[in-house]
């Protein structure tokens, strides 16, 4: 056996992905198979997991995947072009935050060891894909191999140069809860199905109002929901976000607009709130949680509840008095 000095440069903050952890030649033994297990020799279909220079390269191919223009909101031109605007901010950041954690000036120049594994340009893109609500901070660090620690440092800091200069970046529709969901849409297209319980349930019979009047109520009661949700988190903080914290942007179950039409329909006794549950495909506990959020916020406003003329025992049974009244709209409906 020999021992030798290994002296070449690692990077902090590098992780292996889940994907190529689960592709590794690893048998668990039957008993404690987490502790105890044997790993068998590689084959030539293994992934390399060791390999610095084959890492970067994984990496910056995640990153241009996740440049795509239907991930970001904008071209690639224009994401560029806002990269380049941040950068001297970024820079000074980073400098700060080295002098801070030096406790004083640099005493000497800039080594190799430490540098950050995200250049400013992928801080930008992982921030910006963070902000429109794509995924959540550990889907980012799966796809680009890398510990939550600097993405979610970058997504910080970065958040408040973007907040600093009034830059707002809108929520997207898309949703993924998995790296896998992502690598999909990125190489089939295929957006994960998420039913449009709006379209669906929205029916005037069920609100009361016109789909105008709703869509009108919804956006008026969004900034009153916004606030109250950050007005809510801050009080289960204790205060402000502290940097660098883990503050995930999950997979929603319900948005905000299904929480007003949920809170609507039950109100209105269409059916029960279990089976309002139902209908959204959440859990009771959910529903309660948006009955109480959303039913002061409709007082507030003026919302008056005018109870439904019929009341359904069962999703199954309100969906098909929909479904037969979009079919033959001049047809009354008798109740059940």
């Amino acid at each position: 056996m020999e021992a030798a000095l290994d002296a070449r440069h690692y990077p902090l903050g590098v992780s292996v992905s889940a994907e190529r952890m689960s592709a590794l030649p690893v048998a668990p033994h039957a008993e404690r198979g987490a502790w105890n297990y044997t790993i068998h020799p590689a084959s030539q279909d293994t992934p390399d997991t060791g390999g610095a220079r084959d890492r970067d390269q994984a990496r910056a191919r995640a990153l241009d995947a996740l440049a795509d223009p239907r991930l970001t909101g904008m071209s690639r031109a224009e994401l560029g072009a806002l990269t380049a605007a941040l950068a001297p901010a970024q820079a000074a950041r980073a400098e700060q935050r080295s002098f801070e954690q030096r406790g004083g000036p640099r005493r000497q120049a800039r080594g190799r060891h430490g540098r950050p594994l995200l250049t400013d340009a992928a801080r930008t893109l992982i921030t910006v894909l963070y902000q429109r609500q794509i995924c959540s901070q550990q889907v980012l660090a799966e796809m680009l191999e890398v510990s939550q620690f600097p993405v979610g440092q970058a997504i910080t800091e970065t958040g408040k140069i973007l907040a600093a200069r009034k830059h707002a970046i809108a929520p997207a529709v898309l949703r993924f809860s998995s790296t896998a969901a992502l690598r999909a849409f990125l190489d089939t297209d295929v957006t994960p199905a998420r039913p449009d319980r709006i379209a669906a349930l929205a029916d005037p019979a069920l609100t009361g109002m016109s789909r105008e009047a709703l869509a009108t109520l919804i956006e008026r009661l969004s900034v009153k929901q916004a606030a109250e949700t950050e007005g809510r988190k801050y009080l289960l903080r204790g205060g402000q976000r502290q940097p660098t914290a883990r503050a995930g942007i999950f997979h929603e179950k319900i948005t905000d607009a299904e929480r007003v039409l949920a809170t609507i329909l039950g109100l209105r006794k269409n059916c029960s709130w279990d089976v309002v549950a139902e209908l959204f495909q959440v859990s009771r506990r959910t529903i309660g949680s948006a009955r109480a959020r959303v039913g002061p916020l409709l007082k507030q406003d003026g919302y008056s509840v005018t109870r439904a003329a019929t009341r359904y025992p069962s999703a199954a049974a309100l969906l098909a008095a929909i479904e037969r009244e979009q079919e033959t709209p001049d047809t009354p409906q008798s109740p059940r």
